[in-house]
């Protein structure tokens, strides 16, 4: 059939079924009869990425990310590291958004030490203007974690093309239900598969998506460096891709909800969230994505009330993560970008006083009642 719907997509994988089941098993043999093999990722291994199951799930995720091929890995920031070292090498530099999720940002102090550097790019002027005579890849959040930010894509896009450079994203934050990169016109998208894609807060996997030639580099390099997805991770996985485009809408409409009753909390600075028709970054979110997302940021107005707000919180579960169906919160000051200097992180505009949420599938109206109640108890 043509023309299959994403959410279709996400069900049925294709390829014939094994013997006959409806859900597919668990294959946990980590190695394989051996059959001809002409390279060194032909031997039939686990690690090599190269079970039936394995197989499988990267046929399903190419399909819902409309690229060539897809590769499947045991974290997100194992996709992260595989897909920039496919494309770098000692000497070259990758151009990164000022605001990136602080994983990335230490990742890519540690490349440094490998003669790969890294700079970050303002957005208020020519992305060519940046560029340097090494640059080889510009490298965005489709949006910024935890400040909910969103990059001029096209002009990504355009300037790598323009200059033979290669495009890179992290689409975590939107998942396919929202954008696909790849038919966009990025050469490579990423994501934290423990987040959307999942949805259920149970593992840790990370997906690499892109034309066949750039994943049978990231394969081969994942292979070398050994992060492949396990078999019981590969299923989890598979499984809650099912339920991808029931739960991704329902989270960004309520998100729009919260995020709107937070803007009238008077214990609130400042809330940012795309879908806020006047947040800076809504044009761009209405232009790019299908739905704005269920990520919310908010600052309070003070500190006294931020270090207060969680224990009053009854259903928002403070924890790190995102993208489940459960609703969480974090401080990214005390989460994500723990790691990160203090006036760095004051410079790039996250506070002590910042919060981000993860919207869940709960009631709108519940969540947005414990919150209003827990803000209250925090002034008191």
């Amino acid at each position: 059939m043509k023309d299959i719907s994403l959410a279709t997509l996400a069900v049925h994988r294709p390829g014939p079924r094994v013997d006959g089941s409806v859900v597919d098993p668990i294959f946990v043999s980590a190695n394989y009869l051996q059959g001809d093999a002409s390279t060194y990722d032909d031997v039939r291994y686990a690690r090599l990425s190269n079970t039936p199951q394995q197989r499988g799930l990267a046929r399903t995720l190419a399909r819902l990310e409309d690229a060539e091929a897809a590769l499947p890995v045991a974290s997100g920031m194992a996709a992260i590291s595989v897909a920039l070292l496919s494309v770098l090498a000692p000497g070259d530099h990758v151009l990164v958004p000022a605001n990136l999720y602080g994983g990335t940002v230490a990742l890519l102090d540690d490349l440094r030490g490998l003669g790969i550097a890294s700079s970050a790019f303002r957005d208020d002027q020519p992305l060519t203007d940046q560029l340097r005579p090494k640059t080889r890849a510009i490298y965005v959040e489709a949006i910024s974690n935890p400040l909910l930010e969103v990059p001029d894509l096209q002009a990504v896009v355009d300037t790598c093309r323009e200059r033979g450079l290669v495009s890179i994203i992290d689409a975590t934050f939107v998942s396919p239900v929202g954008f696909r990169p790849v038919p966009f016109g990025f050469d490579l998208v990423v994501h934290s598969a423990t987040k959307y894609l999942n949805g259920h807060s149970d593992l840790i996997a990370g997906v690499i998506a892109g034309s066949q030639a750039r994943i049978n580099r990231a394969l081969t390099l994942q292979n070398h460096l050994g992060p492949s997805i396990d078999a019981h991770a590969a299923f989890l996985l598979d499984r809650g891709l099912k339920t991808l485009a029931l739960r991704v809408p329902r989270q960004a409409t309520t998100a729009g909800r919260i995020a709107a009753a937070l803007q009238r909390h008077p214990a609130v600075s400042h809330v940012r969230y795309p879908g806020l028709p006047d947040d800076p970054n809504h044009a761009r979110a209405r232009t790019f994505f299908e739905h704005f997302g269920g990520m919310i940021a908010f600052d309070l107005v003070h500190p006294a009330v931020a270090d207060r707000l969680v224990e009053g919180l009854e259903l928002w579960i403070h924890a790190a993560s995102l993208g489940a169906v459960e609703s969480l919160i974090v401080r990214p000051a005390q989460s994500s970008h723990v790691g990160i200097d203090p006036h760095e992180r004051r410079r790039i505009g996250i506070s002590d006083t910042l919060f981000r949420l993860s919207v869940g599938i709960e009631d709108a109206d519940d969540l947005i009642a414990d919150l209003e109640q827990a803000l209250s108890r925090a002034g008191s």
